[in-house]
């Protein structure tokens, strides 16, 4: 038994003991914090490793500082906690990282023993059953929306009224007009009346405009990234994918996420001209299996083009009016309003990045990106680019067939590469 599986078998072994797992998380999380300041991974570019330092960090924090932590979903306005010195932790992230410590199994089965419905998505499961364990400690708030996710509303209404934490539910409109944006403006004014009142801070307006500043920069820094990508050999994970999604959603607009990509697009200029396949992934990435990373981490041959979570807002933003700016932002994400939209954006960044195939995952429990499929599908194919899906599911690796999804891996790579010898 190697040292993680030890670690892990620790995690399962005090799950009723939680301020001792609770120590044995922040634990693993401070040796990756250290392993990553000191010398990280040599296979990825020292921004990478960088991600993964202040990833690790941004996870660390609500759970050290709970009593200045909220707790969000990953389309929720963070700019606004970030413009008060409140710390958010992600529900979908804090999940992810339990597949990471590979013990997921043993709070989604919490979860469903406390009836918590085995339906439900996965993340969801994760995060509710670390929370009624108490490896979460309760934060000071919670913040969540009605876009993309129909679950978000169910589970954090649940746990607000388990921890009796004050929540705000912000309605996004479906259509975008001038007074959907007056409306959802309004409701996050609302928002930061109660965030005043719960935390005992002022919102300063001005640190609000600072922190959309610095969102239009890292905007100009991710469009020079996407038309960089179209050509570089670009050294990835499948696990580095997700977490990209720190510093696109949750963390955007911070220093250190503003940082990140100043350092990506240096290094950038560097990378050799790619000559391997290129695959662009749709919805969510799922890190764990075996047969994905043997494929695409760290590969010359098949490399990981992008995610279109992670570039699903690159409009510039009024800093002068940063609340409509921001609901304006929410209406307009692409997994907002018609799926359309979400198409027109894909179809966009696609044409930028040129990929040699889409594969799109279907997370079990995520029904929008299901019912979606077939007309991504269609768009696709009037453009010829080939594509994929796969069924699977991001958060809990019991749900997860090995040997179909490599099955469909491999003919769908043997594809693509066969693609050039009939050119």
């Amino acid at each position: 038994m190697n040292l993680v599986d030890a670690y892990t078998r620790w995690i399962k072994k005090n799950v009723n003991d939680p301020e001792k797992a609770r120590k044995l998380i922040v634990l693993g999380l401070k040796a990756e914090q250290i392993f990553f300041s000191l010398s990280g991974d040599k296979h990825v570019p020292k921004s990478f490793n960088y991600l993964n330092k202040i990833g690790v960090e941004f996870v660390l924090n609500p759970l050290i500082h709970s009593d200045q932590s909220a707790w969000v979903n990953l389309f929720a306005p963070t700019e606004i906690l970030h413009a008060m010195d409140i710390y958010p932790l992600c529900i979908e992230a804090f999940s992810s990282f339990l597949v990471g410590f590979q013990c997921e199994d043993v709070y989604i089965d919490y979860a469903q023993r406390s009836g918590i419905s085995d339906t439900l998505c996965s993340y969801h499961k994760g995060f509710i059953g670390a929370a009624l364990t108490d490896l979460l400690p309760k934060p000071k708030f919670m913040i969540t929306s009605s876009m993309l996710c129909d679950a978000n509303i169910s589970t954090f209404r649940y746990l607000a009224q388990y921890h009796h934490v004050p929540m705000y539910s912000i309605d996004v409109p479906f259509e975008y007009s001038s007074q959907s944006v007056s409306y959802l403006e309004e409701q996050l004014r609302e928002m930061v009346k109660m965030l005043e009142q719960v935390t005992g801070k002022k919102m300063d307006e001005d640190r609000l405009k600072e922190v959309i500043k610095r969102e239009n920069k890292t905007h100009a820094y991710m469009n020079r990234y996407i038309d960089a990508l179209r050509y570089k050999c670009h050294p990835t994970t499948l696990t580095l994918e997700m977490y990209m999604l720190f510093v696109t959603h949750t963390f955007m607009g911070t220093h250190q996420t503003l940082k990140f990509f100043e350092m990506l697009m240096d290094e950038m200029q560097s990378f050799p001209d790619s000559k391997a396949k290129r695959v662009f992934w749709v919805h969510i990435v799922p890190f764990y299996p075996h047969g994905l990373k043997r494929y695409f981490n760290y590969s010359r041959q098949y490399e990981i083009l992008g995610l279109d979570l992670n570039f699903d807002y690159l409009e510039e933003m009024d800093c002068d009016n940063p609340y409509r700016a921001l609901a304006r932002k929410m209406i307009l994400n692409h997994g907002n309003g018609p799926y359309q939209r979400k198409i027109g954006s894909i179809m966009n960044i696609i044409d930028r990045l040129q990929p040699d195939g889409v594969i799109h995952f279907c997370q079990w429990g995520c029904k929008q990106s299901v019912g979606g499929m077939m007309l991504l599908k269609q768009a696709l194919d009037k453009r010829g680019i080939p594509f994929l899906v796969l069924d699977g599911d991001g958060a809990d690796r019991r749900n997860h067939h090995e040997g179909q999804v490599n099955t469909r891996l491999e003919a769908f790579l043997e594809m693509i590469g066969k693609q050039e010898e009939c050119l």
